[in-house]
């Protein structure tokens, strides 16, 4: 049985539920990148597994799991061009964020689900750029 977290008193697969909109296969568009991103859940519920194909713009692998220090929902990106890159996510009501690091940090993405949580419509941002991005929800795939 998972351990429950001291700092938000729940189990790694109870916070990772907050995240269950993004569970399926997606299309990404946008005027920077495109390709397909699934996210899927991780034997026993304590991670969540992202593969990302954008093509030259990048694939790789994340894993998002628990922070037991911070409470938050934290990942590591495996890129295949061999580097690691650390983000924390949140989803908050249909607000999606995905800091790079951590919530501290200005470089950010920030994305709205519509009613059905089908599409994500939003930008990744930092000082003195970015790139808006959509995800839609593949044809048939459930929540």
């Amino acid at each position: 049985m998972p351990e429950n977290n001291p700092a938000t008193d729940q189990s790694p697969a109870e916070a990772l539920q907050t995240l269950a909109p993004l569970i399926g296969h997606w299309t990404v568009s946008g005027p920077s990148s495109s390709g397909t991103v699934s996210y899927e859940w991780y034997d026993g519920g304590n991670f969540i597994v992202q593969r990302v194909d954008l093509g030259e713009e990048g694939r790789g692998i994340e894993y998002i799991g628990l922070d037991a220090d911070s409470g938050t929902l934290r990942s590591h990106f495996f890129g295949t061009n061999g580097k690691i890159l650390e983000y924390t996510y949140e989803l908050a009501g249909s607000t999606l964020t995905i800091w790079f690091g951590g919530p501290e940090s200005p470089a950010k993405f920030v994305g709205e689900f519509n009613a059905d949580y089908t599409v994500n419509t939003g930008a990744w941002q930092w000082p003195g750029g970015g790139y808006e991005s959509t995800m839609t929800r593949r044809d048939g795939d459930d929540q």
